[in-house]
């Protein structure tokens, strides 16, 4: 009987959690090219604040693409709180009208915004 109980008592837990759970960003690989996943609610703010702020792109020599680490030459820009919390700890580099979110800490893009 203690074990039906715990089971059922186990089972409500996780089952609970899981639906309580509401996920903005989801970083998804392993290392510095883990790729980040955004709600289409987020990625709409983040197209909308590039055109509402007048953010120009940068020129690059190389392409930034992702994976691939941005030149030092580019700076990096912080990503503004209104994109959701979960993405304040990237950067952003505004290029060939694509939004790349940066990895500060190694320069390597992990998500383009289309």
């Amino acid at each position: 009987m203690k074990k039906l109980l715990l089971i059922s008592a186990a089972a409500a837990l996780i089952s609970t959690g899981a639906t309580a759970q509401s996920t903005v960003v989801t970083t998804t690989g392993t290392g510095h090219t883990a790729a980040v996943q955004i709600e289409p609610e987020y990625r709409t703010k983040i197209r909308s604040y590039v055109t509402e702020h007048k953010i120009r792109p940068i020129e690059s020599r190389e392409k930034i693409v992702v994976g691939s680490p941005v030149p030092r030459d580019v700076e990096l820009e912080a990503v503004p709180a209104e994109w959701g919390p979960s993405l304040t700890k990237y950067r952003y580099v505004y290029s060939g009208e694509r939004v790349m979110l940066v990895d500060p800490s190694t320069r390597t893009v992990v998500q383009e915004v289309e």
